[in-house]
């Protein structure tokens, strides 16, 4: 029953992601920060798919043990896809408030995201064993939990200053992603119930991409 109703969420989720991406690159224009969106909920929903995918056949077959190595590498890959995720956010911040400075705050987000897919690569993450160490998946989540809190006040403060009800919430659903994402990575081998705390966090990333979506639609109707 897990794995049937565990693959209905995932394919509602990845089809949501590819779906609205496509929908918002074929709706705006390649400078606007909704293009950067679409391309942003496409490398979303692709790169979970690298991991979502196997793990279904997984539950649906002989488990999850039995495919340790097909799952790690998917992890790796979303583990990537994901850092995307964020530069490419970062990017949609800059060209919805016409930030054309923040030099700073660039080289941050760039060796931040670099610094963490340099971590992912390291063989010590034993990505394909079936019990994979802890500590490097504390180290390698050090430099994306950064990346994350940077969004978070960008957003948070940017919003406010320029009134954007639009993207009021952004910030918000980016503490919720992480906020559920972070026990898991913490406490899920030891206590794998935990890992239903990923339902709630893809949940805050549709929120994420309909937000975008959403601000999108209310924009071109007032056109």
């Amino acid at each position: 029953m897990q794995g049937i109703m565990e693959t209905i969420f995932d394919i509602c989720y990845l089809s949501f992601d590819i779906i609205v991406g496509v929908r918002m690159i074929r709706h705006s224009e390649k400078n606007s920060g909704y293009f950067l969106f679409g391309i942003m909920a496409i490398v979303l929903g692709a790169g979970d798919a690298f991991h979502l995918v196997p793990r279904s056949y997984a539950l649906l077959t002989d488990g999850l043990v039995n495919h340790a190595a097909a799952l790690g590498i998917g992890k790796l890959i979303t583990s990537i896809t994901m850092t995307a995720f964020y530069v490419l956010l970062y990017y949609v911040w800059r060209r919805r408030y016409n930030i054309m400075d923040h030099a700073g705050t660039t080289a941050a987000v760039w060796v931040l995201a670099i610094t963490r897919v340099a971590l992912c690569l390291f063989p010590q993450n034993q990505w394909t064993s079936a019990q994979p160490p802890l500590s490097w998946g504390i180290y390698r989540n050090i430099p994306f939990a950064l990346l994350g809190i940077l969004i978070i006040v960008l957003f948070f403060l940017k919003t406010r200053d320029r009134q954007d009800p639009p993207f009021r919430y952004l910030w918000l659903t980016i503490v919720l992603s992480f906020g559920f994402y972070i026990p898991v990575v913490l406490w899920a081998d030891a206590f794998p119930m935990i890992g239903i705390l990923m339902i709630p966090k893809t949940c805050a990333y549709v929120w994420m991409i309909w937000t975008g979506y959403s601000a999108m639609k209310g924009e071109l109707k007032n056109e």
